[in-house]
């Protein structure tokens, strides 16, 4: 084995043989278009080579499988051992890599993705040359901003890149980007869909200089930062479990279906908080309320409240209610969650 992308579930085998072997080549997906007609090679189910035929449904599919989810959707008939398999054009050329379908069932629904020739090609010219795939990055952690979140903001759309934390000494904490700040272009490329900016920042060469546009409380920044190389490795943060608070004179506020308590020593412990965290602490959640309708649970840490920090629960019910007298119908809270940086909308009471 030449090198293997563990992302896309792609690698490349050298074959030592005396003799040459037939090849196909790769197609430019970028020509192929919705309703043209394909054809899908695989060993489904082990019972040997088997075509089928089908058109493409959509391209561009973003299947929550990952952050460079970019794939082409077919109705060809693809079931279980057609993974790795060739899709054909009718001009005989490879414009995908069959890879996942969707059903409930296991078997073939009409729903397959390929992973597009031209990603591929992509990753394979650098696994044949380094052995490992160079993929950009910018050194954050991100999510998209939803119409929930825009509302909550605001903002007049939803679109863009909500930074909740920023690696540090990474390239946009040298550049000064900052947690909260919403990435609304990257290289003059508005960014509509949760995909286009890992993407994008992947398939940068490493060492460019490229610009952002930010928005930082609703005001636009352009920042200059230069690409990083990608560590091939993830870190994956274990769960932890909340004791049962025992001060009988704690401060607990109520207010959307959640009890807010400050973070004790024993809580800070628990949850493995540094000691420069500040925030309030989600002691219970009312599963049919607000809260609970949004997936806040017990043993989340609320830092801010639509991006103005909050460290005891008497900030937290001022910040709360100041937003209600402005009209707004959500707010936007950033959390931490076993170590995790997140943004969670939720709306009030009335609405």
């Amino acid at each position: 084995m030449i090198g293997k992308d563990s992302k896309l579930d792609l690698a490349v085998l050298k074959v030592e043989t005396d003799k040459p072997l037939p090849y196909v080549k790769f197609g430019d997906d970028a020509k192929s278009r919705i309703g043209d007609w394909v054809l899908a090679i695989g060993n489904p189910y082990s019972l040997g080579g088997t075509i089928t035929a089908g058109i493409i449904s959509a391209r561009n599919r973003d299947i929550q499988s990952g952050p460079y989810d970019k794939y082409i959707q077919t109705d060809a008939s693809i079931n279980r051992g057609n993974s790795g398999g060739p899709m054909f054009n009718m001009d005989g050329e490879v414009i995908g890599i069959n890879t996942a379908i969707f059903s409930p069932s296991g078997g073939n629904i009409g729903i397959g993705f390929a992973i597009p020739s031209n990603q591929a090609r992509h990753v394979i010219s650098q696994l044949r040359k380094f052995g490992h795939t160079k993929r950009g990055r910018i050194g954050i952690n991100f999510q998209p901003v939803t119409d929930d979140i825009a509302e909550s903001l605001g903002m007049k759309e939803g679109h863009g890149a909500l930074v909740t934390s920023v690696v540090e000494g990474g390239p946009a904490d040298k550049a000064g980007l900052e947690p909260d700040d919403i990435i609304i272009e990257f290289e003059g490329r508005i960014i509509k869909k949760r995909n286009e900016l890992p993407i994008w920042v992947a398939n940068t060469d490493i060492g460019k200089k490229v610009e952002l546009v930010v928005l930082r409380k609703g005001k636009r920044k352009t920042l200059t930062l230069i690409i990083d190389e990608l560590p091939e490795n993830d870190e994956v943060d274990d769960g932890t479990i909340l004791p049962d608070q025992d001060d009988a004179d704690m401060d607990v506020k109520e207010i959307l279906g959640m009890s807010l308590e400050p973070i004790t020593e024993k809580a800070r412990k628990a949850l493995k908080l540094d000691d420069d965290v500040e925030g309030v602490l989600v002691a219970s959640v009312d599963r049919n309320s607000p809260a609970g309708e949004k997936g806040l649970r017990r043993g989340d840490v609320i830092l801010s409240i639509t991006q103005e920090k909050v460290n005891t629960p008497d900030a937290a019910l001022e910040r709360i209610e100041e937003l209600r007298k402005k009209g707004r119908k959500r707010i936007l809270l950033k959390i931490i969650r076993q170590g995790n940086t997140a943004f969670v909308t939720v709306k009030f009471d009335d609405e």
